[in-house]
């Protein structure tokens, strides 16, 4: 992990901020601009969206009201699952662009595979979105591209194309790990950032990571975040509450030990969303 307190570096060289500001189900336009601004004050940098989330406008709006410099910021948004193909994610790319009122965006993910359960043909859904992907980024549009929610059988194809994933953002935190997908991905180098790091709140009254709180004088929101940068993957918690938003991005002046990473590594699944990728029916 390169310079870990503040960035990793992506295959191609692009360095991405090792946490962001998550804006799922934020949709309001007033909770969104004060979010976001509340987080560059503190220091975020990196903020993540997506078209599904109904925010990128008001999105849009806090970065312009903002006085910072668009160099300093990394944008993340995703084409979703209704706009796969290769038309259809340039256009709603697009969109995208336009809503945020940038010029190029950081990043730009395929939100969720096409899945074996709803398309015959899904493998060749996957390759012609990552084809409009992969277009978008020589053209200079976007910075990085990458996917969201895939497993190893989606990533296999887009690994033999040209230009390969960079990122891929999957469900994890210490309740449900997945490691055979983030293994394949840190030995294929591709970063893995992690939604939902802090279980939709449903591992925080876990007691093992309440007695680790405890013991560094951490929130176990803390203590979830600060495990993700020292499995080497990026957490992306989302807060419109500015105590919290402030709390999650002190993560750095604190260091899980070893024998308490491997405790934590080896507590059982109990926080998973439900959702599959290879049974989505979207």
């Amino acid at each position: 992990m390169e310079n870990s307190v503040e960035k990793f570096k992506l295959r191609n060289g692009y360095e991405i901020p090792c946490i962001g500001f998550g804006t799922w189900d934020i949709r309001n336009e007033e909770l969104v601009v004060r979010a976001i601004k509340k987080a560059l004050d503190i220091g975020y940098r990196h903020i993540d969206t997506a078209s599904a989330y109904q925010n990128e406008k008001s999105i849009g709006r806090a970065i312009a009201e903002y006085p910072i410099d668009r160099e300093e910021l990394f944008i993340t948004s995703k084409v979703w699952a209704t706009e796969r193909g290769y038309e259809k994610t340039l256009l709603s790319f697009e969109k995208t662009l336009k809503d945020l009122a940038l010029d190029y965006i950081d990043l730009y993910l395929i939100h969720w595979p096409a899945s074996p359960n709803k398309f015959d043909n899904w493998e060749d859904i996957n390759l012609g979105t990552w084809r409009a992907l992969t277009e978008l980024y020589k053209s200079g549009k976007v910075k990085a591209i990458g996917v969201s929610n895939f497993r190893q059988s989606h990533l296999e194809a887009l690994m033999k194309t040209e230009v390969k994933p960079m990122v891929n953002q999957v469900e994890f935190n210490p309740g449900n790990k997945h490691m055979k997908t983030i293994d394949y991905c840190k030995n294929n180098n591709i970063i893995v950032e992690a939604w939902s790091p802090l279980g939709r709140s449903r591992i925080l009254n876990n007691e093992i990571l309440l007695s680790m709180a405890k013991k560094y004088d951490k929130s176990p929101a803390q203590i979830c975040l600060r495990w993700c940068l020292q499995n080497e993957v990026i957490a992306l918690p989302k807060s419109i509450t500015p105590s919290r938003i402030k709390e999650n991005f002190e993560i750095f002046d604190f260091e899980i030990s070893q024998n308490d990473m491997t405790t934590i590594n080896g507590m059982p699944s109990f926080a998973w969303s439900g959702l599959d990728p290879d049974e989505v029916d979207f």
